[in-house]
């Protein structure tokens, strides 16, 4: 088993920021605004001695504070805390030390957790706290600046005396990424929770409760996924500035590293023009894509197959998609979610025979060749050129670029021929220079 570590504290305290350092890579969302972490986000970071450690950050504890977003955060890092092997209460060293962090402390020793106090901003000017001070809170203290990285080293020092032998193997890659996006408010975390069976993401009616892109591995049968909870992405000019700017950019970086992506619509709202403008977002990085349409037990026989055809006309460019209708509300039809995002991650990473390849383009270009002037247009042969999408290179006798038409139509006897339901395919031309 590979150790965890809960990083808790009271919002704006740096957690995020330690928490990337810890895990060498960004990918928290770091933000002056306070509370920008909501939900447990989990990263591996390799110990001085070469141990794998999962470092799971958690959004700011306001023990205080009645509001439903805030308990909700609440609920998440005490979970953490009760998985993780040993918890780091991260203070601000700037700040001084505040009731909340006190309350904290005695949650942590209700907990019985191993626990470390670090405390951050220490090398600021302004600081006002010391480490005598934050001995008070009853645990080891640490003096860091994550942002610096200065007293890191020590911190990792007291975390291997505290964490088990470390495991040194690496953690084998899922079969399969996939990036759940959409629009605000249109169920993404519902459906992540629903298909894990567990409150994995915070859901609440509040647009933009999702700022992180939050990753989970899950198991499906032999093989393993790594879901990918997105904010919700909205066009430019109505994204408002701040962490929102941010949030949309780390939804756009899973939309790049995932294999397959599910793109969430509301039933009760159809297809909208944000709708179209995500599902773009997909097209032009290439993934594969699922269209799953949420909320569909409100909606009548008539319905589904009216939107049916919405999906299709409205979403024309994402040939061949595969469209499945759920309630990740009552959990009809999300079961059917992973078996038909694996089978589209095939297609994704198909390969085709260069002997069967050309038969059926040739075939389609000998039926309906393309304008070619003086010139008779000739296709020589073609062939893969690779995968993650398909792209196949067509060597020919003309100038130039067929026109995409024309390109429309070979794509179409090649999705006839072949299965490449829900992902895209790509033509390279090799024409006479």
């Amino acid at each position: 088993m590979i150790p965890t570590v809960a990083l808790v504290g009271r919002p704006n305290v740096g957690k995020s920021t330690l928490f990337n350092r810890l895990t060498g890579r960004r990918k928290a969302l770091t933000h002056n605004e306070p509370g920008v972490t909501r939900d447990r986000v989990v990263g591996e970071g390799r110990s001085p001695s070469g141990g794998l450690v999962l470092f799971v950050d958690t959004g700011g504890f306001e023990p205080e504070s009645q509001v439903p977003l805030a308990t909700l955060v609440r609920e998440q890092a005490l979970f953490a805390v009760e998985q993780a092997q040993v918890v780091l209460l991260v203070v601000d060293g700037a700040e001084g030390l505040a009731s909340a962090d006190q309350e904290l402390a005695e949650a942590l020793r209700r907990a019985g957790k191993p626990t470390l106090v670090v405390v951050n901003k220490a090398d600021r000017s302004d600081a006002r706290f010391s480490a005598g001070e934050a001995a008070a809170l009853g645990f080891p203290t640490f003096v860091v600046s994550a942002e610096h990285g200065t007293g890191v080293a020590e911190l990792w020092e007291a975390l291997e005396q505290l964490l088990p032998p470390p495991e040194a193997e690496e953690l084998p890659p899922p079969e399969l990424a996939v990036a759940i996006v959409g629009r605000p408010n249109v169920g993404k975390s519902s459906l992540l929770n629903r298909i894990l069976g567990e409150e994995r993401v915070l859901v609440s009616e509040i647009p933009g409760t999702t700022r992180d892109a939050v990753d989970t591995l899950v198991r499906f049968g032999e093989k393993s996924a790594l879901l990918v909870d997105t904010a919700g992405i909205r066009r430019k000019g109505r994204t408002e500035r701040g962490v929102e700017v941010l949030s949309v950019v780390v939804a756009c970086k899973a939309i790049e590293r995932a294999h397959v992506c599910l793109l969430v619509l509301d039933g009760a709202e159809g297809v909208t023009a944000q709708d179209a403008h995500v599902a773009g977002l997909v097209q032009k990085a290439g993934r594969g894509v699922v269209v799953v349409v949420n909320k569909s037990d409100l909606l009548s026989r008539e319905a589904k197959r009216q939107l049916q055809e919405d999906v299709e006309f409205k979403l024309k460019f994402l040939k061949d998609t595969p469209c499945l209708f759920v309630s990740a509300l009552r959990g009809s039809g999300v079961s059917k979610v992973l078996p038909q995002a694996f089978a589209v991650g095939e297609n994704f990473h198909r390969r085709i025979g260069t002997g069967e390849l050309n038969r059926v383009l040739r075939a389609a270009w000998e039926s309906h060749p393309p304008p070619g002037g003086k010139v008779a247009p000739k296709l020589f042969y073609a062939t893969q050129v690779g995968t993650a999408p398909p792209r196949f290179a067509l060597f020919t006798n003309l100038k130039g670029q067929l026109h995409f038409s024309y390109l429309r139509y070979l794509e179409n006897a090649l999705r006839e021929a072949f299965p490449l339901a829900g992902v895209p395919v790509r033509f390279i031309m090799r024409g006479k220079q």
